[in-house]
C-alpha cells in the first residue's frame, strides 16, 4: 500500500468540494440546452498562440493539429503513416523526397501544394520566425519544391528524427506568406477550421466541409476557457458543457461516475508529469541538490492521493515500453534519509530551525499542480527544505519559465515525449529557448555527442545505445524529476459518442466524434 500522504486542510477541502456541490446539483438542477450542432469542450487555458510554427502549449498543438495537416501522421503505436504525404523517400541520407495528395485546399480555397510546405519550413529555418520549434529543424540546409506536390528537403546532417518533427503535434503546414501575426487568424487544411478566438474565453472552430479527410460528424467546436477545476465540473454537470480531457482532478471525476448524463472513458497515456530545476541557480547547481529533492517524493503516494492510481511512475522522459526507453539508469526514488545524507555531503546543515535551503516553485493555477505543489512542500520540508510556492496565470508562468526565470517549475510534456529526439530538444546545449525547451539552462559535453551521434545514424541499435547512454548521464544529473505518466481520462455528456482515445491525449477523437441532437 502506498504510504499516506497528508494534503493540507484548505487545499483538501477544495478537491473534496466537488463531492458536495455535483450531487446538489445533480437533484436540483435542470440541463439547459446546448446550441444546436456544437460540442463545448473546456480547456484550463487559452492557447499560447494558433500558429502551428509558434505554438508548443497543450492546448495550441491539440487544436492545431484539428485546423492543420502535418506531412505524416503517428498511429496508436507511434509509427509514422502518409498524411499529406501520400508517400516518401530518401534517396539519399541528406535527401527526402516527399509527394503530396492532389486536391488538398486551405480553408479560405486556395490550393495547397509544395511551395506551401516550403515556406513553412524555410520560417521556421531562415530566422524570420521566433519560434522554440526552429531548434527541430537545424539540420535542413534547403527545401525546395520542383514541381506543385514534390516537396525536396536537403540535410546539412543525417537527421533521424526529421519525419517525427513533420508529423502532427509538431507540425502544420501554413499558407505561403503567412507572417509572424498569422496565429490571429490561423488558415489551415484540417478537418475543422477557425472561426474566431477571444483570449481567455474561447475559441470556435467549425467543420471544413469541403476536407480532402472524411467530413466529421460535428458541425462546430467551441473550446470554452474554464481555468477553475470545480467550475468545470460544474459546468459538465449541468449540461452546459459537453466534454473535458485531463481537465478535472481524479477526486472530481470520481464525484460525477455516477451522474447518470455523464460518461467518463480512460486509457493509458503518454503526458509525463514532470519538475525542471534551473541548474544554473546557485542554490541548485550542485546535482547532490537535485538527487535530494528526488529521493524526497513520494511517488507512489502522491499518485494515489492525487490521482486515484489513474498514472504510472515515470522513471524517464520515453513511455513505458517505448524502443529507445532504457530501464537500468541510476534512481532516485523515495529515500528520506538519502536525501538528507545528500544535502549534508553538499554542505546544506539544518539551521537553528531545521531549514537548510529556502527554494521557490513556479506553477500554473491548474487545479491539480497546486495541489501536487501544496504535498511537495511539505515532502521536502522533512528534509529541511522550505518551498515557497507561486502560482501564475499560464501565460505569464509560461512567459517567466520562457526566460530561465525560476528556480523550479512543474509541468507536463504532451506528445514531444513521444519520439527520442525529446532529449535533444530538451537537454541539448543549443536547445536554449528559443531554439529548443532546455529551459533550465542543462550543459553537458558527453550528452551533446551521444544526442549528435544518435541523430546522425540511421542503425536503430546504435541510436538505442546512445539513448541509453545519455538516459544513465541524465538520470545521474537529474536536470528534471520525471515523476508520473497520466492516464487519459475523459468525461463527457452521453449525446458526445463514438470516442476513440489515443495514448498522446489530442483532440482527434473529435474527427470521428458523433453528436446527438439536443
Amino acid at each position: 500500500m502506498p504510504s499516506p500522504v497528508r494534503i493540507p486542510a484548505a487545499l483538501a477541502a477544495i478537491a473534496i468540494l466537488p463531492l458536495t456541490l455535483v450531487l446538489a446539483l445533480a437533484s436540483g438542477c435542470a440541463r439547459p440546452p446546448k446550441p444546436q450542432g456544437t460540442v463545448i469542450m473546456l480547456i484550463e487555458s487559452s492557447p499560447n498562440s494558433l500558429d502551428p510554427r509558434i505554438g508548443v502549449d497543450a492546448q495550441a498543438e491539440r487544436i492545431d493539429a484539428l485546423i492543420f495537416d502535418s506531412l505524416v501522421r503517428k498511429d496508436d503505436h507511434f509509427n509514422l503513416q502518409p498524411w499529406l504525404a501520400e508517400r516518401w523517400e530518401r534517396p539519399a541520407p541528406l535527401t527526402y523526397v516527399f509527394h503530396l495528395r492532389s486536391g488538398v485546399r486551405f480553408h479560405n480555397g486556395q490550393p495547397l501544394t509544395s511551395a506551401d510546405v516550403a515556406w513553412t519550413l524555410d520560417s521556421l529555418t531562415n530566422g524570420s520566425l521566433a519560434s522554440p520549434r526552429s531548434g527541430n529543424y537545424l539540420s535542413i540546409a534547403s527545401v525546395s519544391a520542383p514541381d506543385p506536390l514534390t516537396v525536396v528537403i536537403h540535410l546539412k546532417s543525417p537527421d533521424n528524427a526529421l519525419l517525427w518533427n513533420l508529423a502532427d503535434g509538431n507540425f502544420g503546414v501554413v499558407p505561403r506568406g503567412s507572417g509572424p501575426g498569422f496565429g490571429q487568424h490561423p488558415i489551415g487544411s484540417g478537418a475543422f477550421q477557425f472561426v474566431s478566438q477571444s483570449a481567455d474565453k474561447e475559441v470556435l472552430l467549425a467543420r471544413n466541409n469541403h476536407s480532402w479527410q472524411p467530413t466529421a460528424h460535428i458541425p462546430a467546436i467551441r473550446f470554452s476557457v474554464v481555468p477553475d477545476g470545480i467550475t468545470r465540473a460544474l459546468e459538465l454537470q449541468k449540461g452546459s458543457a459537453d466534454a473535458e480531457m485531463n481537465a478535472l482532478t481524479a477526486d472530481m471525476v470520481y464525484s460525477l461516475r455516477n451522474d447518470p448524463g455523464l460518461v467518463i472513458d480512460t486509457a493509458p497515456g503518454t503526458v509525463l508529469n514532470y519538475i525542471n530545476f534551473n541548474v544554473r541557480d546557485p542554490a541548485l547547481r550542485d546535482k547532490r541538490v537535485r538527487q535530494a529533492i528526488s529521493c524526497a517524493i513520494d511517488r507512489s503516494a502522491i499518485i494515489h492521493a492525487l490521482f486515484r492510481d489513474e498514472a504510472r511512475p515515470a522513471n524517464n522522459l520515453l513511455p513505458i515500453g517505448h524502443w529507445a526507453a532504457g530501464t537500468d539508469a541510476p534512481a532516485y526514488t523515495f529515500d528520506p534519509a538519502r536525501a538528507r545524507s545528500l544535502l549534508d555531503a553538499a554542505g546544506l546543515h539544518p539551521g537553528p530551525n531545521g531549514i537548510r535551503l529556502r527554494l521557490t516553485m513556479k506553477t500554473s493555477t491548474d487545479e491539480t499542480t497546486r495541489l501536487l505543489a501544496a504535498i511537495l512542500q511539505q515532502q521536502l520540508r522533512s528534509i529541511g527544505i522550505a518551498l515557497d510556492l507561486r502560482s501564475y496565470e499560464f501565460g505569464t508562468f509560461y512567459g517567466d519559465i520562457s526566460r530561465g526565470a525560476f528556480q523550479m517549475y512543474a509541468l507536463r510534456w504532451v506528445g514531444s515525449n513521444e519520439d527520442p529526439d525529446i532529449f535533444r530538444y530538451a537537454y541539448a546545449s543549443s536547445s536554449v529557448p528559443p531554439h529548443g525547451a532546455n529551459r533550465g539552462g542543462y550543459a553537458n559535453p558527453q550528452v551533446d555527442s551521444l544526442l549528435a551521434d544518435a541523430a546522425a545514424t540511421t542503425d536503430t541499435s546504435k541510436r538505442r545505445q546512445d539513448y541509453l547512454q545519455a538516459q544513465s548521464i541524465l538520470a545521474e544529473d537529474v536536470p528534471t524529476i520525471n515523476l508520473w505518466f497520466l492516464d487519459n481520462v475523459m468525461v463527457h455528456t452521453r449525446r458526445l459518442s463514438n470516442i476513440h482515445l489515443d495514448p498522446s491525449g489530442s483532440y482527434s477523437f473529435l474527427r470521428n466524434a458523433t453528436l446527438a441532437p439536443n
